[in-house]
């Protein structure tokens, strides 16, 4: 995708649901994952959406909770949804919605020194962006997204019966 392409894309998810992050489970690419709904009057249907942030050489997450907020969201009631409503809904982040709004949203870092230099080190273009949510602040270097629809029941990662195998990859 060119940049215009990347911000549209961006600008498509405005405030929907960021419901999982991290590497792909081969750990080139970094991966958000987004249920995305529109008004029902529209009869579009809402739809999971993978963006795949391709060649990602630096991804950074930090909190996007305030320290205060952190200060009294730290019991484990909070990280299942039912557990906080059976003991008293108090004020607190609820970790267990299980879900983040991805609210400034994801925007394109122009100018990015860091890209740049990507750029000018591997020959392709490379991107910054910043994923802003009220949970979470995403940092990306990255050379492509990839944008697709995933069925229901999708999963990215599973726990295999065994370990890993003994391959290594070359330096």
């Amino acid at each position: 995708m060119d940049e215009q392409q990347i911000r549209q894309a961006f600008d498509d998810v405005l405030d929907q649901a960021l419901v999982f992050h991290g590497f792909a489970d081969y750990m080139r690419d970094y991966e958000l994952y987004i249920y995305a709904t529109a008004d029902p009057r529209t009869g579009i249907e809402p739809e999971h959406l993978r963006y795949r942030f391709t060649h990602c050489v630096r991804a950074t997450v930090n909190t996007a909770v305030r320290r205060d907020v952190w200060s009294y969201s730290q019991d484990d009631d909070l990280i299942d949804y039912e557990t906080w409503i059976e003991a008293g809904e108090r004020d607190a982040y609820v970790w267990g919605v299980k879900w983040q709004a991805l609210y400034p949203g994801m925007q394109l870092v122009s100018g990015s020194f860091e890209a740049q230099e990507w750029t000018a080190e591997i020959g392709r273009p490379f991107h910054e962006a910043l994923i802003e949510t009220n949970g979470h602040n995403i940092s990306l270097v990255f050379a492509d997204l990839e944008v697709t629809t995933i069925p229901p029941g999708f999963a990215p990662f599973v726990v295999a019966a065994s370990g890993p195998d003994a391959k290594f990859p070359l330096d």
